[in-house]
């Protein structure tokens, strides 16, 4: 069960192992772009390129997806980004019980936006961890986790991208492990869970009285979606890269103090500035900031 190109990751490699997979489920259809046709998800794209069975049920607790799953009598569900939690009486079906692969090191960003929210933390180190479904919201007792750096620059797209090959070496392990009767299960310890709740528009804008660091890693943990978002000199962009500028200053924090070749150097929240090297305004390109200022000049 999935939907996205993390969860595809994690399908490709099981067909790749072998397993004996009795059926795909993941999200419907959706209309996209400016034609709003309908486009499989990558899951589904993933399932029907390897002969699999689909199944898109719009809801999973009307009692139509219990029927097929008992029909299909799976003695695992892997579950990895789907966008549905799974009901009781789901989770009860399997002899194996449902095991997930979460995008991070539970119980920390428990929650739809693990990726994200770790870079926007400022986290140095995040993973993956797969763990026994339960009912509770990626509540359930651990199984693996797997450890890594999260680059100072790196943006949640890229993270996104070196995760979903280890969630994937991780649930074939996993499995593997389950099967042979050797996985662990190590339960969460609650008083030390986050919550990692899905970001929305309303958190583009860059807030500039935040400490230099923070406000670089809100950059990159705002990539690809939804951006974040800065008026300057009177414009909106969208920003996309930045560095700690190693300014000190008294100005107020939003003020912008100088811009030129190397970008826009504007003030932060203790006495701090950071300088954008990489922006778009609205109705233009993607491009370096220099290279913006060199027909748009900036007053300070």
């Amino acid at each position: 069960m999935g939907t996205p190109d993390f969860a595809a990751c994690s399908l490709q490699k099981l067909i790749d192992e072998g397993f004996d997979i009795a059926g795909v489920f993941c999200q419907p259809d959706r209309p996209r772009d400016r034609g709003h046709k309908l486009v499989p998800c990558a899951v589904k794209q993933t399932a029907q390129a390897a002969g699999l069975a689909v199944y898109q049920p719009e809801k999973l607790r009307d009692g139509a997806a219990l029927a097929i799953l008992k029909d299909l009598s799976p003695e695992l569900i892997a579950v990895v980004a789907y966008g549905k939690l799974i009901p009781d009486d789901i989770l009860a079906l399997p002899k194996y019980g449902c095991v997930n692969v979460h995008g991070s090191l539970l119980p920390r960003y428990r929650g739809s936006a693990p990726i994200q929210r770790a870079v926007l933390s400022g986290d140095d180190v995040t993973g993956v961890t797969t763990m026994y479904l339960s009912s509770g919201m990626d509540e359930g007792d651990m199984i693996y986790q797997a450890r890594t750096a999260i680059g100072e620059t790196e943006t949640s797209g890229q993270l996104f991208d070196r995760l979903a090959p280890m969630g994937a070496e991780l649930l074939v392990r996993t499995l593997r492990d389950i099967e042979a009767g050797t996985a662990p299960r190590t339960p969460q310890d609650p008083s030390q869970a986050t919550y990692a709740p899905p970001l929305s528009r309303e958190e583009s804008p860059i807030d500039w009285t935040q400490p230099a660091r923070l406000i670089c890693k809100h950059i990159y943990g705002m990539q690809p979606w939804p951006c974040a978002t800065a008026e300057l000199g009177g414009t909106a962009f969208k920003v996309f890269a930045a560095e700690l500028a190693g300014n000190t200053t008294a100005r107020a924090p939003g003020t912008v103090l100088r811009a030129g070749k190397d970008g826009i150097e504007v003030a932060c929240g203790g006495g701090e500035s950071v300088r954008i090297t990489e922006l778009q305004a609205a109705g233009g390109r993607r491009m370096a900031a220099g290279a913006y200022l060199l027909g748009h000049p900036m007053e300070v």
